[in-house]
Parts: structure tokens; C-alpha cells; sequence
């Protein structure tokens, strides 16, 4: 494609992407369409590359059952979806700048020397302490690790558009209740995470309205 066709590419799949209101039960994503799905939330940029997600396919009908009287924007989503995504975050605890993951996502992951770390560690102590604020509350800082994981799961959202994969992501829960269910079942170590989102993949069954926005100028403003 041409730089053209290809921006017109990105505006259709963008005006033709929408939030599935109800699942076809009888169509499956493909395993390899789920897996670009999945790669495409792993390979999301977060800040300094920390990486705060975790996902959590729910196979298993018992715990759907589990989230359904907690998750009142996902029931539709439960009862109908092909893959349905719990969404986790890091704890406060793992994300400070001085905890075992980001000595391990800097030492293991990245890369990074000993030489390297030590003024890195500095930097982010400095934005968690002072740019961001993020020790005022133990909230604070895990908020602010949700809105990194949302990049993941906006990544998600779009790949799957790309693949013809209807999605409907999820924040109509009560967060404390189903929570503790995911912690009774084994799914969240709330030492190491807590709930972040949720989003269902696969069909729908219904037809959808258009969409409807503001016009660009009411959410662009350039400053010359």
C-alpha cells in the first residue's frame, strides 16, 4: 500500500471498529488469530518499559459464573464471547523503584549492566517521588500502572479489528467484589497484582448503530 491507501486503511478500520453489545456462541476466534491478538497487547509500549500486565484467558465456566454477579458491564460478554481476558496490573509493591521486578525486568529482561541500573533506578525514583507523585497512596501508583496497561489492551483492541474480530472491553464491574472472587479462585496474587480491565473477543450477533464523535476541531487544538 501507499502512504494514501494506507492512511485510508487506518480511518476505515477506525470508523468501523465498535464495542460488540452481544456474541455469536457458535463462532470461535482461530488460535493463530488470538495469538496476534495477545502479541500485540505483549509488545505494547509501557513506561520505561516496565511491562505492569498480565493476562488471564478464563476458560473455565465455573469461574465465569464466579464474575457474572460482580461484572455487570461484562454479561453479555461472559455468556457469548469466544475468548474472554481478565486484565491485571502490577502492585504497587512490584512497581517501586527499588522492588525485585524492575531489578529483574532491568537486569533480565533489558539487559541493562550494574554500571547502567544504578542511574536509571535514580531517574525513576525521582518521577515516582517527585515528577508524579505516585507515593502519596498506594491507588496512586497503581492507577498510574492501569494507564500503561490500557495501552496494551488499545493495542489488542485495534488487532483485532485488523483481523475482522468484534471486542468489547470492560469496566463495568465492582472492583473490590470481584476482586476477592479472583483471589478465592487463585487467579490474582494480590501480593503481585491487582484488577485492572477486562475484554471479550469474538463475533457478533447483532447489527450496530453508527458511530458517532465530535468533530476534530473540538478535540485538536494547534498552538503555532
Amino acid at each position: 500500500m501507499n502512504q494514501d491507501e494506507k492512511r485510508k486503511f487506518i480511518i476505515n478500520l477506525y470508523q468501523n471498529r465498535y464495542t460488540c453489545k452481544g456474541f455469536d456462541p457458535e463462532k470461535r476466534v482461530s488460535d493463530e488469530d488470538f495469538n496476534a491478538i495477545i502479541e500485540a497487547g505483549r509488545l505494547a509500549p509501557s513506561s520505561m518499559g516496565f511491562e505492569p500486565w498480565k493476562f488471564v484467558l478464563i476458560n473455565n465456566e465455573d469461574v465465569k459464573e464466579k464474575i457474572k454477579p460482580h461484572a455487570w458491564g461484562g454479561e453479555k460478554s461472559l455468556e457469548g464471547a469466544s475468548h474472554f481476558l481478565v486484565i491485571l496490573t502490577r502492585s504497587p509493591k512490584d512497581l517501586r523503584y527499588d522492588s525485585d521486578y524492575i531489578e529483574y525486568i532491568q537486569k533480565d529482561i533489558q539487559g541493562f549492566s550494574d554500571e547502567l541500573r544504578e542511574p536509571r533506578k535514580i531517574k525513576y525514583k525521582n518521577f515516582q517521588i517527585e515528577d508524579f507523585k505516585l507515593f502519596e497512596s498506594d491507588r496512586a501508583l497503581f492507577d498510574w500502572a492501569c494507564k500503561n496497561t490500557y495501552i496494551a489492551l488499545a493495542n489488542m483492541l485495534t488487532a483485532a479489528a485488523v483481523l475482522g474480530v468484534d471486542s468489547t472491553p470492560i469496566e463495568g464491574f465492582h472492583r473490590d467484589n470481584l476482586e476477592r472472587v479472583l483471589i478465592e479462585e487463585r487467579i490474582i496474587d494480590p501480593e503481585h497484582f491487582g484488577l485492572c480491565c477486562m475484554v471479550a473477543f469474538g463475533y457478533t450477533n447483532r447489527e450496530h448503530r453508527p458511530k458517532t464523535r465530535r468533530k476534530v476541531e473540538e478535540v485538536l487544538e494547534i498552538i503555532e
